[in-house]
């Protein structure tokens, strides 16, 4: 069963992580955006087309990690992997404020398997056509990110693969707006993502959603 939270959390992640998302894939929007013949293209096209990819390679991955969750049915496993949703969420808060970096030891992670995907993306550069922008947002959905995988861990916390595949593709749809604004050149909004303020605003506001997510009554706690 899909909780609507838990789909609109995803949403508000992807939203208040933009300022992250600005430094791992900023660059390659705007690339996107200006590597084009402007007499036959517009920009926005491409820019669809590349985050259409990236949005669906990151609910491809919500669906492998989600279909991992339902080999595990015990209530006590379940409040664990809802306890550790509550924590990945303070992590990513933490770490989009500017306060914690543990999550970048991720990305170091990641960047096993991004050394063999990324010669396939430089091949795609410049881009020039709406399905050559879809290939590269479906192979840069792939990018080691901190803040990609810990929403991929918490997604995985659903049990469900479908609600996991949802709650990355929102998360996704939740970084839209900032990557359009870079990619198309907006500079005021690009200034406000990269706000320290704005960053600590959104890193608190990502740590409430975690502690609300954390079952305190589970330990004989609460918030109250």
């Amino acid at each position: 069963m899909i909780e609507p939270l838990s789909v609109v959390t995803a949403l508000l992640l992807g939203l208040l992580g933009s300022a992250h998302c600005l430094g791992m894939c900023g660059g390659i929007s705007s690339a996107v955006a200006m590597g084009i013949d402007r007499q036959n293209q517009r920009p926005a096209l491409l820019l669809l087309g590349f985050n259409s990819g990236r949005i669906l390679s990151y609910a491809i991955a919500g669906a492998l990690m989600g279909s991992i969750g339902w080999l595990i049915r015990s209530p006590e496993v379940s409040l664990f992997l809802r306890s550790l949703a509550g924590i990945i969420l303070i992590m990513m808060g933490l770490y989009v404020a500017q306060i914690w970096k543990g999550l970048s030891y991720l990305e170091r992670q990641g960047s096993h398997l991004w050394k063999h995907i990324q010669p396939l993306s430089r091949k795609l550069l410049p881009v020039q056509t709406p399905l050559q922008s879809l290939a590269l947002g479906l192979l840069w959905g792939w990018l080691p990110c901190g803040l990609v995988y810990s929403t991929l861990i918490w997604s995985a916390t659903a049990n469900d693969w479908r609600t996991s595949a949802l709650m990355m593709a929102c998360f996704g749809l939740g970084t839209i707006p900032a990557m359009f604004a870079t990619g198309l050149m907006a500079n005021q909004v690009q200034a406000l993502l990269k706000n320290r303020k704005a960053q600590t605003i959104a890193g608190v506001m990502i740590i409430v959603f975690g502690l609300y997510t954390v079952p305190w009554q589970g330990f004989g706690l609460t918030l109250a």
